[in-house]
């Protein structure tokens, strides 16, 4: 048992999806979560740069005593997981390793479709984790850019939304795909949405709901679960303050944040 408190940081507000499953399926475990706004979005910087970037938010969570931390950012994971890893001594554990578990663990799973951002896409960590782990797979990985402008708009459910997904979507689902994995922690409240339009063949997998499934089974096995009979905090800190960033907290949590602070790196 560890009741430290777990640090989670993304680029931006993305990461409070996976902070939000963390919640649901860990409810006793406290939480530092760190969203780098003063200089999102990562996945337009250079790999070097995203190595620094993250190696500072690592940092500054391990001034809050955090006894695992997660890459709750599909680019920083891409680029920079490993080194982390290997830099510290505490559990680093990424969005993108979650995600491929989840996909593979359908032995049926076959012809695979990737959606998310183009630096996630260009980094090609997803289609060379699948493609070593299963043999044989179809991957179609799509680049998808405006969704997450669309999302921060709150036009979840908007007919241009609707129309840029059926683009988006059309050649993955002229391929025939069984498994749709969405590789970016703003598309978990899309999920309704591609529900709609992709109907019961195909099935939706999510990094954010995966990365809490894995973070539960690596505190599991390292016996680093917090004391079951506490209610875990909430600690968020941001490196840019706006109040835009207050309303997507709010949208992405599904409730009232706790006060949100600036925080320098």
């Amino acid at each position: 048992m560890n009741n430290g408190a777990l640090g989670i940081f993304d680029s931006g507000v993305g990461g409070l999806t996976v902070v939000r499953a963390v919640q649901a399926l860990l409810p006793a475990e406290n939480i530092v979560y760190l969203g780098d706004t003063a200089r999102v979005p990562y996945g337009s910087k250079s790999p070097e740069t995203i190595r620094r970037f993250s190696d500072e938010d690592a940092r500054y969570l391990l001034t809050k005593n955090v006894k695992a931390i997660v890459v709750a950012c599909n680019t920083a994971t891409a680029h920079a997981l490993p080194a982390l890893q290997q830099q510290y001594r505490i559990p680093v554990v990424g969005v993108i390793e979650a995600g491929v578990e989840a996909v593979l663990a359908d032995p049926q799973a076959e012809r695979i479709g990737i959606i998310a951002t183009r630096g996630t896409i260009a980094s090609h960590a997803y289609q060379h984790a699948l493609a070593l782990r299963r043999t044989g797979m179809m991957i179609v990985a799509q680049p998808t850019p405006l969704l997450v402008p669309l999302i921060e708009e709150n036009w979840l459910d908007h007919q241009a939304t609707r129309s840029i997904l059926e683009t988006y979507l059309q050649p993955i689902l002229e391929k025939g795909i069984d498994t749709l994995l969405l590789a970016c922690t703003h598309y978990p409240l899309l999920i309704p949405i591609l529900k709609e339009m992709v109907g019961d063949r195909v099935r939706i997998v999510d990094s954010a709901t995966t990365c809490a499934l894995h973070l539960q089974s690596e505190l599991t096995r390292l016996d680093m679960l917090a004391d079951s009979s506490q209610t875990g905090s909430l600690e968020i800190g941001l490196t840019d303050l706006s109040e835009q960033f207050e309303i997507l907290a709010k949208r992405f949590l599904h409730k009232t944040p706790p006060r949100i602070k600036r925080v320098e790196l």
